[in-house]
């Protein structure tokens, strides 16, 4: 892409729009959150997000972790405030970084994401505010869906990790 001289110092000059209410639009900073893949009978949880960004695709409940909260306490959370579902945390999968730039370069979003496997124990998944849809699959093949990045990756170690845990 080619880029004018004026875009590329104004790409360095321009200061972001003022960030939104919640702070995750033009961070001043990354974004800690937490996801977790949850497991039962070797399916797992997904569900469409309802907000940017991302929203309509496919991702693993999770959320922004609270000052003060362990990751995986906000993993939890984030579960049952998405989905009504509850787990226990049997691993570690990977972190996962979001960074979305605006036309000028300016980084618009930047999660950083904990992302942990856990085994369901209780709750049925229900949608929400923050969950447009909800449906166990499998997690070697989740089928056609729009998904967020590596979701399909993500899911698959999940499963590894899930297996040797039990």
């Amino acid at each position: 892409m080619y880029i004018s001289a004026f875009e590329a110092e104004n790409r360095m000059t321009s200061p972001p729009p003022a960030p939104d209410a919640d702070s995750r639009l033009y961070p001043a900073r990354p974004l800690l959150a937490a996801s977790i893949a949850v497991f039962r009978d070797g399916k797992a949880l997904i569900a469409t997000r309802t907000r940017p960004p991302g929203a309509g695709v496919w991702s693993l409940p999770g959320g922004l972790v609270e000052a003060g909260e362990t990751l995986e306490a906000a993993a939890l959370r984030e579960l049952m405030e998405e989905v009504g579902v509850e787990a226990r945390i049997v691993g570690f999968n990977r972190h996962v970084q979001r960074i979305d730039r605006d036309d000028l370069g300016r980084v618009r979003h930047h999660f950083v994401v904990a992302s942990f496997v856990g085994q369901w124990t209780a709750g049925e998944p229900t949608t929400g505010p923050e969950a447009g849809d909800v449906r166990w699959v499998d997690p070697r093949n989740p089928g056609d869906l729009p998904m967020t990045p590596h979701l399909g990756r993500i899911l698959a170690r999940a499963a590894d990790i899930c297996r040797e845990a039990s």
